[in-house]
C-alpha cells in the first residue's frame, strides 16, 4: 500500500526535515504535499530531487489525504489539526497543543508504540518536545531493568530548536562580532553568540520555564508518571543537536557496565562511550544522524543507585521530524490507518 501525505509548515526547519526524512526512508508514499501559509504559496520544496510547489493550507482538501505531518506551531495546529482529522487524515502534530490532552497519545516509538491506538479518538497523535523524545529513548530501556525514581537533567539546546528565526540570530550575531559590528538581538533575550542563555520559552510562577515543565510532564506520560524529574533548560551557540547531561536514581542497584550493555542494544540508541579524550560524542557529530548517543556513563557514588549519563541527538531528527515520520511508519506496520490509498 502507498499513502497520500501531506506535510504542513513545509517551509520551516522541521518540515522541510520532515521531507527529507520522508524520501530517506523510502516511506510508502502515493503522493506528497507540501503545505503552508498563503505568503509561501508557489515557493519551491524538495522531496528527493524533485521540486514541489507550495500550497497554502487554507485552502487545501484533506479528503483522500492518509497523514498530515504537522510542524506550524501551537495556534495552527489547535485550529487545524481536528479540521484535518475531520476530513480523514491521521494529524501526527509536532507543536505542544496536543501533548498534554488525554485523548491524544503522546508517542516515541522506541518507548510506548503500544499508546498509537489511542489516536482515533481524536485523530490526532502528539510529537514530544525535542529534549524529551531523546531523553526517554536513553531512559526507558534502564527503567524497564531496574525502575527509575528520579531524573535530574540539564539541556544543552541549539539553536535551531527555535526554528529558523534562532539560527539566522547565531549566523547574524557571529559574523557582527567578527567584523565589529553591533550585536543585535530579536529571536532571543540575550545575545547568543558565544554565550548560554538559562532561558527556553516562557516563565511560569513557580521559577521553572515552560521547556522544563514540558520535560516534567511529558516524561511521565510516555514513560511512567511515578518517574520525578527536575529539569534545567539552556540554549547554547550550536547549530544543530540537543545536549542533555542526565542525572539517574533508580529503585534497584546497576552498574555502569550493566547499564552500558543495556543501552547499546537499546532501539534507537548508539553508545559512544570510551573514557577517553575524544570518546564520546558532541552536537557536531551527531547533526544528521537518526540516533540518540548516549557517552559518559558512570555511577553515582553520591546517591543509591545512581548514574549519569550524557546525551546527544540531532533535534531536528529525532527530536522533531525523525519521531514524526516513525510515528507514521508505526501506523503502517500497526495496520492502523483507517482509509489506505492504493
Amino acid at each position: 500500500m502507498t499513502y497520500k501525505v501531506a506535510v504542513v509548515g513545509a517551509t520551516g526547519v522541521v518540515g522541510r526535515e520532515m521531507l527529507n526524512i520522508l524520501h530517506e526512508r523510502n516511506f510508502p508514499v502515493s503522493e506528497v504535499v507540501a503545505l503552508a501559509s498563503r505568503r509561501s504559496v508557489g515557493k519551491d520544496a524538495h522531496f528527493g530531487d524533485r521540486k514541489i510547489k507550495v500550497k497554502a493550507l487554507e485552502d487545501f482538501d484533506f479528503t483522500g489525504t492518509d497523514i498530515a505531518l504537522f510542524s506550524a506551531g501551537g495556534a495552527t495546529a489547535k485550529e487545524w489539526a481536528p479540521r484535518v482529522a475531520a476530513q480523514g487524515a491521521v494529524v501526527i502534530d509536532n507543536s505542544s497543543q496536543w501533548r498534554m490532552d488525554p485523548d491524544v497519545p503522546l508517542i516515541v516509538p522506541e518507548v510506548n508504540p503500544d499508546a498509537l491506538a489511542g489516536f482515533r479518538k481524536k485523530g490526532i497523535i502528539a510529537n514530544p518536545n525535542c529534549s524529551t523524545a531523546q531523553l526517554v529513548v536513553a531512559l526507558k530501556p534502564l527503567h524497564d531493568r531496574a525502575t527509575i525514581k528520579r531524573v535530574v537533567v540539564s539541556t544543552y539546546q541549539s539553536v535551531s530548536g527555535a526554528g529558523n528565526d534562532g539560527v539566522t540570530e547565531l549566523e547574524r550575531q557571529t559574523k557582527a562580532i567578527f567584523v565589529n559590528d553591533p550585536v543585535e538581538k530579536q529571536k532571543f533575550t540575550k545575545q547568543i553568540a558565544f554565550n548560554v542563555i538559562p532561558h527556553i520559552d516562557v516563565f511560569l510562577d513557580d521559577g521553572y520555564t515552560k521547556e522544563e515543565w514540558k520535560m516534567t510532564a511529558e516524561t511521565k506520560k510516555i514513560l511512567d508518571p511515578k518517574i520525578r524529574l527536575t529539569a534545567t533548560c539552556v540554549r547554547v551557540p550550536v547549530f544543530i543537536g540537543h545536549s542533555e547531561a542526565v542525572n539517574i536514581e533508580f529503585e534497584q542497584p546497576l552498574s555502569a557496565e550493566e547499564a552500558r550493555e543495556i543501552l547499546s542494544v537499546a532501539p534507537g540508541v548508539q553508545v559512544m562511550d570510551r573514557r577517553e579524550p575524544g570518546g564520546y560524542i558532541t552536537p557536531l557529530e551527531c547533526a544528521g544522524d537518526y540516533a540518540t548517543f548516549v557517552s559518559r556513563i558512570r555511577e553515582d557514588f553520591t546517591v543509591e543507585n545512581g548514574l549519569a549519563l550524557w546525551v546527544v541527538s540531532d533535534n531536528l531528527r529525532k527530536g522533531a521530524a525523525l519521531n514524526a515520520v516513525q510515528i507514521a511508519e508505526e501506523l503502517v506496520s500497526q495496520h492502523l490507518l483507517r482509509k489506505q490509498a492504493a
